[in-house]
């Protein structure tokens, strides 16, 4: 089972109105579930940068002319 981690975080003001806000309107039941909800959307914006970026490195690696590639045997990328 995994552990879990207790927060303790102070809003006031605009923040504090808009949270109260999503919960009275139904949006989320609590505070917890709402800042859950925004761990696990910062999360997704992660991993989805990070696809993009790898998505965009793959793309220039072959879209290279086949005269910059470098033949590499098993050997060779297991001494790198």
């Amino acid at each position: 089972m995994s552990e879990t981690m207790n927060l303790n975080v102070r809003i006031s003001g605009a923040l504090k109105n808009h949270v109260s806000h999503e919960i009275q309107e139904g949006a989320y039941e609590n505070v917890s579930e709402y800042v859950r909800d925004l761990i696990r959307r910062d999360k997704l914006k992660s991993e989805q940068l990070a696809f993009e970026t790898l998505k965009t490195e793959l793309q220039m690696a072959f879209s290279m002319p086949d005269s910059e590639y470098v033949e590499l045997s098993a050997l060779d990328i297991k001494n790198r």
